[in-house]
């Protein structure tokens, strides 16, 4: 089973380069074709040539419909030029000393150059070998916050791509800054940080199709219990928690959830610092209730705003249990979250909600008329 805490401990450490599988990345892109039609696709954290996420795009190129595909490494990158020496390319001239050096391709065409009918990897690896493309050193250092990288983001449609999970929350912004579209990889914990939350209740971003666990290529020198050596004799790395998040518009966004248990007060208690009851499971959500309810963080991923609205979150809307409670009370200390009542001065600390309300009043008391 994937643990969270090798996520968490990753990031602490900065540790954080994972390069996502293509299998994963076909198995959530397959749900977007048709927003990329005459589209600029910007991968600003990726090396072109190990990058699965340039991968998928210059092998779906044509099928696509893209107009460009833009794809950055920074200098810091582990694997930037790895297995495809820039010396390799054609008519790209590399001085001494600049082997690793931060390096953009600009691809507007992906031809069938061994004319088999199909586009595959060997296709995408003639294309970064042959001279015909637009391949060419960085002046800066390639991070995604340079100048040079924000004018490429500045003429982009749409930006996908797997973001070192310690600068999730600064690249979010700078994405919001500069009023992209985007279909980038996170952790679901960082949908509870103060800059991502408001974003996720306003409706401006949300969940893609796949949450949970997922496999990553990490760097060799990578040490986490979580590690494994694949066939390909490179090192891969499990972790949980993993979400696809973006801004542009899918259908699962509108698929509601089915609900079939009805409210009972003695089933539902309510909160002790903060008026809504509490649903453990999410497939407990009564479908007869309009108040607020209390549901676990992981209600994000099946989240319809046609069905609900997110009006809060427990660790940072739910009142300080020490100005409520008797001063000889026993529960657990820490901060913001709710608690319940279990017994006579005695007081059970929940993990992280969200503070929900039904959206679909209105719609739901037609049917029953019509019925």
């Amino acid at each position: 089973m994937a643990s969270n805490s090798n996520l968490i401990r990753a990031n602490r450490d900065k540790n954080d380069e994972f390069y996502t599988q293509l299998s994963d990345i076909e198995n959530e892109l397959k749900h977007y074709k048709n927003h990329f039609k005459n589209k600029i696709v910007f991968c600003n954290c990726d090396d072109p040539y190990e990058s699965n996420f340039f991968k998928y795009f210059a092998m779906n190129f044509n099928t696509l419909g893209l107009k460009k595909l833009v794809t950055t490494c920074y200098a810091g990158s582990p694997i930037v030029t790895e297995q495809l020496s820039l010396f390799d390319v054609d008519g790209l001239v590399i001085k001494k000393g600049y082997e690793k050096h931060p390096y953009k391709i600009e691809i507007n065409e992906v031809p069938d150059s061994n004319n088999d009918g199909a586009i595959d990897l060997y296709d995408v690896e003639a294309l970064i070998k042959s001279g015909n493309n637009n391949l060419s050193l960085l002046k800066e250092d390639g991070d995604f916050r340079s100048k040079e990288c924000i004018d490429l983001l500045k003429e982009c449609d749409i930006v996908v791509t797997n973001p070192p999970f310690s600068l999730f929350r600064e690249y979010i912004a700078l994405l919001f800054k500069y009023e992209k579209k985007f279909l980038i990889i996170g952790n679901q914990n960082s949908i509870t940080c103060k800059e991502i939350f408001p974003l996720i209740k306003a409706n401006k971003m949300w969940l893609g199709y796949n949450s949970g666990g997922q496999t990553f290529r990490v760097p060799n020198d990578f040490e986490q219990k979580n590690t494994f050596v694949g066939e390909d004799n490179n090192k891969y790395a499990k972790f949980g928690n993993i979400c696809w998040c973006t801004n542009l518009d899918i259908e699962k966004r509108y698929e509601k959830m089915i609900l079939y248990k009805k409210y009972d007060k003695n089933e539902y208690p309510k909160y002790v610092n903060y008026d809504a009851i509490n649903v453990d499971k999410i497939t407990d959500i009564p479908c007869d209730y309009y108040e607020t309810m209390g549901v676990p963080i992981t209600f994000i991923t099946s989240y319809c705003p046609t069905q609900f609205r997110i009006v809060g979150i427990s660790c940072r809307d739910s009142i300080r249990i020490a100005d409520i409670v008797e001063k000889d009370a026993i529960y657990q200390k820490g901060g913001p979250q709710v608690y319940l009542k279990i017994s006579d001065k005695n007081y059970k600390r929940l993990y992280n909600r969200l503070f929900i309300i039904r959206n679909d009043l209105e719609e739901e008391e037609n049917g029953n008329k019509a019925a």
